[in-house]
């Protein structure tokens, strides 16, 4: 499908055109495509972005997935993918992004435009479980701003209790909850 206010190259214009429009400040890079400047950045256009990476065969995980479901407010430097279904595949020779080699359960993902994402509560355990100090700092202010998403991460955390560092993740949580409202994060 395509969008009047998303472009790929290739689809109706080359790169370099797609470039040159963002050089005459007409469009701006989003994902893998270009938005014209004045349209408004919504989930389901930062889904769609990213369906030259994702396809059929991969989810966007953690840092990716909480920039769509507007748990960040900037694209991460590199996305995050993980396996859709049992079948190991090579991951896409992309240098941007960080491959994750675990089936994701499909109880644990949600469709968007057309792409696959971890729900809200995996996206946000699996930021507050991570060793990764960019990762839990995303989820803290995630958990802080937005206390549905919270809730869901918990919730998640509560129906996995052998996962690891699960302690971890509540313990963020926790401190998320007692911090309370937040700034508004991306919608």
């Amino acid at each position: 499908m395509v969008s009047p206010f998303l472009y790929f190259p290739g689809e109706r214009l080359a790169l370099s055109e797609l470039r040159a429009a963002c050089l005459d400040g007409l469009l701006v890079p989003l994902g893998e495509g270009f938005i014209p400047a004045d349209a408004v950045e919504t989930a389901w256009m930062r889904a769609r972005s990213l369906a030259p990476l994702l396809g059929d065969r991969w989810v966007g995980a953690r840092l990716t997935a909480a920039w769509i479901h507007g748990g960040m407010p900037t694209e991460p430097r590199r996305h995050h993918l993980q396996r859709l279904d049992d079948t190991r595949r090579r991951p896409p020779g992309e240098c941007g992004t960080v491959f994750h080699d675990v089936r994701l359960p499909a109880v644990d993902t949600v469709s968007l435009a057309g792409v696959h994402l971890s729900t809200v509560g995996r996206t946000l355990a699996d930021l507050a479980r991570s060793d990764e100090e960019s990762q839990r700092s995303v989820a803290l202010a995630w958990a802080a701003a937005d206390p549905a998403a919270r809730r869901e991460a918990e919730a998640w955390l509560e129906r996995h209790p052998r996962f690891p560092f699960r302690r971890r993740g509540d313990a963020l949580l926790a401190d998320a909850r007692s911090e309370g409202g937040g700034m508004p994060l991306a919608r």
